[in-house]
């Protein structure tokens, strides 16, 4: 039986988009045979050592990790010291073929030295903030010192990976010669499920929002797009943010500000049952990045069968189709967002015919199978090229 070790500093509780994916994949890989190890950040309470009961088993080790929706660079340091110390201890005794590294940066490193150990071969899992160039607050400086090292584990690796088209151009951008493979993020269509029946028109028009609170998610625009509808456009239109990040209380003294505090909510993070409910509560998910790989929310919100608006970025260019799926305008556009959500709140048939187009096409092209096959198809033929790597049992 194959075996594969994931690393990832972020693994559910912890993290968002990212996390989760590696979440999704690690289930669905055990459900194909695989044997699964994952290496993440111990947290609170949680235990260090965890086998669940599909199949896949559970390493957290100490890191300086003090929050459950981001991590500082210093701490992502942190945890890059300690897989390089912890992860050939436990790749002495439990020998992978392969190794699957979420982000270059911070989790790229422990994976290179298991391999210069033990000769598995790793495949790096770009996620988006690990990539020169991605526009995202904070990692500019961060790229240009971290810069040669990413170029140097991504040509050690026997794949690149992006999760999007644009994402892997951003990456070629930086590294012309290194080929970039694309296997695109999954969604679970059996627990991300559309409501029963239609909403009733006069509840209003209810947006959903998914994901960290930070300013590359838009949240401001959003909120300057609320306020600037007239009044008889914005009667009956609510917010819902699902999620936190260090720009919540300055977007809560923007509400506060636009007079919208009574029409806007914040919920922090909910728990990974009480998602799947609050997506068919919900009539619209908007979702007006800056800058994104490719974002598991939009994913979850068209499997759920919501309409979407979204930014014409590259990572929702890959996932919505403009006029089937949702509806898409340009970044920090405010005149066009309001625009968008006015249009939705005064026309529920489209509504519900963007929600079923969305709900097909991650039925019909997006699965965490296919996402995990892809990935193992990918991280074995790296052990075979570089010769077949003897299990523990000798075999």
């Amino acid at each position: 039986m194959a075996r594969l070790l994931l690393i990832n500093y972020e693994f559910p509780p912890l993290g968002g988009g990212a996390a989760n994916a590696t979440d999704n994949t690690a289930r669905e890989l055990a459900a194909l045979g695989v044997e699964v190890l994952v290496l993440t950040s111990a947290f609170a309470g949680l235990p260090r050592v965890e086998r669940r009961a599909d199949g896949v088993e559970i390493r957290r080790i100490p890191t300086l990790r003090r929050r459950r929706d981001r991590s500082s660079v210093v701490e992502m340091l942190a945890f890059l010291a300690s897989s390089l110390v912890m992860a050939p201890w436990i790749a002495a005794r439990w020998r992978a073929d392969a190794t699957i590294a979420y982000f270059g940066l911070p989790c790229g490193p422990a994976a290179w030295v298991v391999k210069a150990l033990f000769g598995a071969p790793y495949v790096v899992s770009l996620r988006g903030g690990d990539v020169p160039g991605f526009q995202y607050d904070g990692l500019s400086l961060y790229h240009r010192l971290a810069g040669p090292v990413i170029g140097w584990l991504w040509r050690r690796a026997s794949a690149v990976v992006a999760n999007s088209e644009g994402l892997a151009d951003l990456a070629r951008r930086f590294a012309p010669d290194q080929p970039v493979a694309i296997i695109p993020n999954g969604v679970d269509t059996q627990r991300f499920t559309p409501r029963d029946g239609a909403a009733d028109p006069a509840d209003g028009l209810s947006l959903l929002f998914v994901g960290r609170v930070v300013r590359q998610k838009g949240l401001d625009v959003l909120f300057e797009a609320l306020a600037s509808l007239p009044p008889a456009g914005l009667a009956g239109v609510t917010l819902r943010i699902v999620g936190d990040g260090p720009a919540r209380p300055e977007l809560e003294a923007q509400a506060q500000r636009l007079g919208l505090s009574e029409r806007v909510r914040f919920l922090g993070w909910l728990g990974r049952d009480d998602l799947p409910a609050t997506y068919r509560a919900a009539d619209a998910f908007v979702f007006p990045s800056r800058d994104e790989g490719m974002p598991n929310v939009v994913l979850e919100a068209m499997a759920a069968g919501l309409p979407v608006v979204a930014t014409r970025i590259a990572g929702n260019r890959d996932l919505v189709v403009d006029g089937e799926t949702g509806l898409m305008l340009d970044t920090d556009d405010v005149p066009a967002l309001a625009a968008t959500i006015a249009r939705l709140a005064g026309d529920a048939p489209l509504r519900r015919r963007l929600g079923a187009g969305g709900r097909r096409r991650v039925v019909d092209h997006f699965s965490w199978r296919a996402v995990a096959a892809a990935y193992r198809d990918l991280a074995l033929a790296g052990r075979s090229a570089a010769g077949r790597v003897p299990s523990a049992q000798g075999d």
